[in-house]
C-alpha cells in the first residue's frame, strides 16, 4: 500500500480493494476540490494533518453549521482515516478461521462504525484522532464478529433468550417497526422467555445454542400470557393473538435479531443487481484528472517494492554471520525459539532478544529510508506500518530463498 503524501491527498483518497486485496487509492474529485478550497484560505502554518484533523472534527460536531457541511467534514475524515482502519483491520483479520469474513471485510465493518469514532473523541483527553480510532476500530470489529459469531451458532430460539432488550429493540427499530409496535413484539417475546425455556429444556444451560422450536401447545401458553398481559402492559385498544400469529411475530423477532448482529455486507466488487456484467465499484465518481491512476500507482508501489526489497538484504548482508543464520532458521526452516536455542545451545530468551535486536536495526533502516526517498516524518503510525512491512517482507524474503 503507497503512502499517501499531500496534504490533500490524505483527506480525499479511498483505499481501493479487489478481493481481498488493496489496489491503491480512488479519488474523490468533490473532496480534493473541497480540501483545496480549504487550503486557500489557510495560513502556512496551519497547513498540517494535525491542524485539519481539529478543524474537519470541530465542523462535524457543529451540526447547526448545516447538514452538508457536517457530512463533508466527515467524510474528509473518513479519508484520513483510511490506513488506521486498514491496520486495524489487518491485525484481527489475522486470526480469523473463517474464510467468508476477511480483510476487507473487517475493513468494511470499521469504517461503517466512524460516527462512533467521532463521537467518541475529544480532541482535549486523546493524544490523537488516529490512535483513539485503532483502538475504537479493533474494538468494534471484535465485537462484531463476536455478534456474528452467536448469531451464527444458534438456533432462532436460542439467539431470542441470548439477545438483551436492548439489543431487540435496537434490532425491530433497524428493520423499521413503528414504536407502537415494537412494544407488542418486546412483549411477545418477554412471555416466549418466560414460558419456552423451561418447558421446552430441562437443562438449559447444556444445550442453550440448541434450543428447539416450540411445540403447538406452548404456542399457545405462550399466546395466552400475553393477551392477559397486554390488558396492564398495553394500550386497552391493542388486539388479542392467536397461537400462530405469536409464532410469526416471535420468528419476526428472531429474523430481526439474527439480521441485526449478522448483517450481510455486499463488496463494492459485486455485481450490480439485476447485471452479469459490471461492478457495484463501477458507479462510484472516478477522478477528473487522474484517467491513469491505478497504472502510475501500480509502477509506483513496484519502484517502492524494489527500493525497499535493496535496503533490506543490503542490511541483512551487514549482519554478523550468527544473525544471519538466526533469521534463516526462524524464517527459512520455521524453528521455534526454542529449537533454535537448543541448536545454538543458548537460552530461548537470548534467542528472543537477537531477534528483536535484529528486527529493530532492520526497522531503524526502513525508517531513514522512508524518510530519505518518501519524506515521511517517523511516528508511531508510520513504525508500526513498517514493523508490519518488515516481517511480512522477512516470511517472502526467506520463503523464495
Amino acid at each position: 500500500m503507497r503512502p499517501r503524501q499531500e496534504i490533500v491527498e490524505i483527506f480525499s483518497t479511498f483505499l481501493q480493494f479487489d478481493a481481498d486485496r488493496v489496489q491503491g487509492w480512488l479519488a474523490d474529485p468533490k473532496l480534493r476540490r473541497s480540501m483545496e478550497r480549504c487550503l486557500a484560505q489557510l495560513s502556512q502554518t496551519e497547513r498540517s494533518d494535525a491542524f485539519l484533523v481539529l478543524y474537519w472534527h470541530k465542523a462535524w460536531q457543529m451540526q447547526t453549521s448545516g447538514l452538508a457541511q457536517s457530512r463533508l467534514a466527515q467524510s474528509h475524515l473518513a479519508a484520513y482515516l483510511q490506513e488506521v482502519c486498514y491496520w486495524s483491520a489487518q491485525k484481527t483479520s489475522r486470526y480469523l478461521e473463517n474464510a467468508q469474513f476477511q480483510l476487507s471485510d473487517c475493513f468494511q465493518v470499521a469504517i461503517a462504525a466512524l460516527d462512533k469514532v467521532l463521537k467518541g473523541f475529544d480532541a482535549k483527553r486523546s493524544i490523537s484522532l488516529k490512535g483513539y480510532a485503532s483502538l475504537k476500530f479493533s474494538s468494534v470489529i471484535k465485537d462484531i464478529l463476536r455478534q456474528r459469531q452467536i448469531a451464527d451458532i444458534c438456533t432462532p430460539w436460542a439467539l431470542l433468550h441470548k439477545l438483551s432488550k436492548k439489543r431487540l429493540i435496537e434490532s425491530l427499530q433497524s428493520a423499521g417497526l413503528s414504536p407502537e409496535m415494537i412494544q407488542r413484539y418486546v412483549l411477545a417475546w418477554t412471555c416466549f422467555n418466560a414460558i419456552h425455556a423451561p418447558t421446552e429444556v430441562p437443562n438449559r444451560t447444556a444445550t442453550s445454542r440448541k434450543l428447539i422450536k416450540p411445540k403447538p401447545e406452548t404456542w399457545a401458553a405462550i399466546a395466552t400470557l400475553y393477551n392477559q398481559q397486554r390488558q396492564t402492559q398495553l394500550s386497552e385498544t391493542t388486539p388479542a393473538l392467536s397461537a400462530d400469529m405469536i409464532e410469526k411475530w416471535i420468528t419476526a423477532c428472531a429474523t430481526a435479531g439474527r439480521q441485526y448482529l449478522y448483517p450481510t455486507w455486499t463488496s463494492i466488487n459485486a455485481p450490480r443487481p439485476g447485471r452479469e456484467e459490471g461492478e457495484l465499484l463501477d458507479t462510484l465518481p472516478q477522478p477528473d484528472a487522474e484517467p491513469a491512476l491505478a497504472e502510475m500507482i501500480a509502477a509506483e508501489e513496484t519502484t517502492q517494492l524494489d527500493q525497499i526489497n535493496a535496503v533490506l538484504v543490503e542490511s541483512i548482508a551487514q549482519l554478523e554471520p550468527d544473525l544471519q543464520q538466526l533469521l534463516q532458521l526462524y524464517y527459512r526452516e520455521e524453528l521455534t525459539q526454542q529449537q533454535i536455542a537448543q541448536q545454538m545451545q543458548v537460552q530461548q530468551y537470548t534467542i528472543s532478544r537477537q531477534l528483536a535486536k535484529i528486527k529493530r536495526s532492520l526497522q531503524r533502516q526502513l525508517v531513514e529510508w522512508s524518510q530519505n526517498t518518501l519524506h515521511i516524518a517517523p511516528n508511531l503510525d508510520v513504525i508500526e506500518s513498517i514493523s508490519g512491512i518488515l516481517e511480512e517482507w522477512l516470511k517472502i524474503h526467506y520463503g523464495r530463498a
